[in-house]
């Protein structure tokens, strides 16, 4: 990342909150760290708690302390990083408080303001409008949503409406931190930097595509909040579309914000609709029950606290995607989320097509491996290729077997450190650079091909399946690529 050096008032509404505790403020402590932020940049905690400026300062020293390791003792970026920091009192529901911004001089000397909303998307709208009130929503400001942005398509055009009557279109960054991954932008390096992998992107030499966002833990203590979401709504609808749309997009003209996301809502608007009977054969949803996770045994949905037996939310979907253009036509995308599984980690396996015929005749070769190029996200940063290979040795025939070509981000640039998601994207928006953000009508063509899929599970009386903790979702999660003669990448 390239120094950005001009200055920027960093002000976090829910500044006080375990997103700005455990991410946000952590990111831009490490940009500090590594000299990526202007001098006079300053950072304003924004939340309705009273708290003095020291107070603020002391919380996130102790959240500094608990995230980042290497802030311990280190006395060089804290007592910089501590003078940015201040703390302004605001009730979200009432305009009048929103002056007291003013007197901060936020925004003061003509310099660029970002407002990160880590606050409810219900207080988006609200927030904007006061904003704008005061006279801070001038070009050179920008607001960041934080996911989920509604619930559906109608309440998120709501919100985004809402925040549309405030500020333009590209001051608005609406983030998905899983963007921000150093492994995710690679993706489009590997793509649209080599010669080796893109004359190879397409129905003619790919097989299938399977991308995995696999958690062990259950809903930790926010069941009221997860159940009204779901993993239908907290992941696939921005996560793992997201990913879809780079693994399936064009070639941009240029690596701008709008050359890509022109590409992107490409895809989502190819997406093939899946309503009615069709839910049934290409989507399965499902509910942990008790398990074994990590040689612990834990809880069922159900005996989470404040748990409703009678609760149809989702904790884990597959499902088969269809892009209908002629790159992908008969290539299927497997999608795959779901809390209390058997491993945490996150990948796209882009599956290549068997060789059309083996010349090799040992009775070991009838089945060679198909070429995979696995693109880990978490827990580590890698890419892999399969290859077949040669076995070293002088016996008869000519035995093969596969090989993986690895690439680890670690190992390759050890000397680095890899920055997290946030630190990239923050960055981003302090540069005004809107290509790793979604648009709005990214938003609203995914949120239209999730609602088809949520139309039909609202309509019949089955409930999701159960799945034990620690083990991989309910068995007919297993079956939806076997019914089309393929296997997930772990089985």
């Amino acid at each position: 990342m390239k120094a950005s050096l001009k200055a920027c008032d960093v002000v976090i509404f829910g500044g006080g909150g375990d997103l700005a505790m455990r991410k946000l403020l952590p990111a831009l402590y490490h940009l500090d760290m590594d000299g990526l932020l202007a001098p006079t940049t300053r950072i304003t905690g924004v939340s309705r708690r009273e708290l003095s400026a020291q107070d603020y300062q002391q919380k996130v020293r102790t959240a500094l302390d608990e995230f980042v390791p290497s802030s311990i003792g280190d006395e060089k970026t804290w007592p910089r990083f501590k003078e940015r920091l201040s703390y302004v009192s605001v009730d979200a529901g009432q305009e009048s408080d929103f002056a007291r911004l003013n007197d901060h001089q936020v925004g003061g000397d003509d310099r660029d303001v970002v407002f990160y909303l880590a606050t409810s998307p219900d207080l988006f709208g609200s927030i904007c409008s006061s904003l704008a009130s005061h006279g801070l929503n001038a070009d050179r400001m920008r607001v960041v949503l934080e996911k989920p942005l509604g619930r559906d398509l109608i309440s998120s055009r709501a919100i985004n409406d809402e925040v549309m009557k405030n500020f333009k279109e590209q001051q608005a960054f609406r983030i998905d931190h899983y963007l921000g991954k150093e492994t995710v932008q690679n993706l489009l390096a590997i793509r649209f930097g080599n010669t080796l992998f893109e004359p190879l992107w397409d129905s003619a030499h790919i097989d299938n595509v399977q991308i995995t966002v696999a958690e062990t833990v259950g809903v930790e203590g926010r069941w009221g909040y997860y159940d009204k979401a779901g993993a239908m709504r907290d992941m696939v609808q921005n996560h793992l579309i997201q990913l879809l749309c780079l693994v399936a997009m064009e070639p941009p003209g240029r690596m701008d914000a709008d050359s890509v996301r022109d590409e992107k809502i490409k895809v989502l608007k190819a997406l093939r609709p899946i309503s009615g009977a069709n839910a049934y054969t290409k989507t399965v949803r499902g509910q942990y029950a008790k398990g074994r996770v990590n040689d612990k045994d834990v809880q069922g949905y159900f005996d989470e606290e404040g748990s409703n037996p009678e609760s149809r939310t989702e904790t884990f979907v597959a499902l088969r995607a269809d892009i209908d253009n002629w790159r992908w036509a008969g290539v299927p995308f497997y999608l795959r989320t779901g809390k209390r599984l058997g491993q945490r980690y996150s990948e796209i396996v882009i599956q290549y097509k068997a060789v059309p015929h083996s010349i090799f005749s040992d009775e070991s070769n009838r089945q060679l491996q198909r070429n995979q190029l696995v693109i880990r996200l978490q827990p580590e940063e890698k890419i892999s290729l399969t290859v077949m290979n040669k076995v070293p040795g002088a016996s008869e025939g000519m035995n093969l077997q596969p090989v993986d070509l690895n690439l680890s981000l670690t190992e390759a640039f050890n000397d680095k450190r890899s920055p997290e998601a946030y630190e990239r994207l923050l960055l981003d928006v302090m540069r005004n650079d809107a290509t790793l953000f979604m648009r709005y009508d990214e938003v609203e063509a995914a949120w239209k091909w999730v609602d088809g899929i949520m139309s039909a599970w609202s309509q019949t009386s089955e409930r999701p399946k159960e799945y034990a903790s620690g083990s991989w979702g309910p068995a007919a999660s297993m079956a939806l690529p076997i019914k089309d003669g393929r296997n997930w990448h772990d089985y």
